[in-house]
């Protein structure tokens, strides 16, 4: 397997004031036998605050497994809350769709069979390229005529809609405390669906206790509406965040948790004072949640103990295992 990276912004393209050096990336699961394959681009979520390992790698290899060649997106979040994202996020997988289209040949893959995955935030993320993906043109001439629109997209447990059911937190990481209802319609995915939106493959928890599952209620309805190809899956029982819940999803078996990068970054300068508009009652709050006290200090001879995973519930999600095989069937007949 070519496990390469690459940056997606060139020298100057990027600059969101709080990256901290980091610069969005993608990670390659490639297949090294010279076919040309589907590609499955990963989008994970986090509430775009970070960009979460269990719905990364995970992914990538489970559809690297069926046969794609694959690649996981590390977008930009903001784990401080304190310089609103707006655009940057979706920017960044437009260009990623176009990186990896524009390289095709080295990636071997068929750029008419680009489909992408997003889970919860990241669902997000994939849901307004395909809505937006007119709105997000690039400047650069490399990329300016490539297409950035998704051959189709699976969404899981997404948030959709920044109105009555939304994920209050994530909006609030995009466009800070006070949008405007325009801004609030825009970044509603379910409002602004149109009979060229990519086919979507919808699927979540009826007992989501984070994202409510009417979230893809919505987005189902919306797509009805404008004639667009979907399917949708509610499954009765689940928790938020199941990703692929296999044995080694229960295990913690995510691989190398490089989509953190961001976040390692920008909490060092959260704990050096150097960080972007942070408040001192955010501060406090990121230094115990990742130092337990305020001064973000680490207490000689303490080591830090990882939260221990759930027992493996062999059986109860048997029907949520199911989604990969009902996607792949889904795109099979695009």
């Amino acid at each position: 397997m070519n496990n390469l990276k690459r940056v997606i912004w060139e020298d100057g393209e990027y600059d969101y004031a709080a990256a901290y050096g980091f610069v969005p990336n993608i990670k390659a699961y490639l297949h090294e036998d010279g076919e040309i394959r589907d590609c499955m681009m990963v989008v994970p979520g986090g509430g775009y605050c970070m960009v979460v390992p269990p719905e990364g790698e995970h992914i990538a290899k489970e559809f690297y497994n069926r046969g794609m060649n694959c690649f996981v997106l590390t977008y930009t979040t903001d784990i401080t809350m304190s310089v609103p994202l707006r655009e940057q996020p979706f920017k960044d997988a437009s260009r990623a769709i176009r990186y990896i289209r524009k390289n095709s040949e080295e990636f071997k893959i068929n750029p008419d069979r680009l489909f992408i995955s997003g889970f919860s935030a990241g669902g997000h993320v994939c849901g307004m390229v395909c809505t937006h993906y007119e709105d997000l043109k690039d400047e650069n001439p490399k990329y300016k005529d490539v297409s950035n629109r998704p051959t189709a997209a699976i969404l899981g447990y997404p948030v959709i809609t920044a109105g009555e059911y939304t994920h209050i937190y994530s909006i609030q990481a995009l466009l800070g405390k006070n949008p405007t209802a325009e801004e609030l319609d825009y970044y509603s995915v379910e409002k602004n669906v149109t009979k060229d939106t990519p086919p979507c493959f919808l699927w979540q928890t009826v007992t989501d206790d984070l994202v409510p599952v009417e979230n893809t209620y919505l987005m189902a309805e919306s797509l009805r509406k404008n004639g667009v190809l979907y399917a949708q899956y509610a499954f009765p029982r689940g928790f938020h965040g199941l990703s692929l819940p296999n044995k080694e999803f229960f295990d913690g078996m995510f691989g190398d948790p490089y989509t953190f990068e961001q976040v390692n970054q920008a909490i060092e300068h959260v704990r050096n004072y150097t960080a972007v508009n942070v408040s001192q009652e955010r501060h406090d709050e990121l230094m115990i949640q990742f130092f337990g006290n305020k001064e973000g200090k680490e207490i000689p001879g303490e080591e830090k103990t990882p939260p221990a995973s759930p027992e493996y519930p062999e059986g109860m999600f048997d029907d949520i295992l199911l989604w990969p095989e009902l996607a792949t069937v889904f795109l099979k007949f695009l």
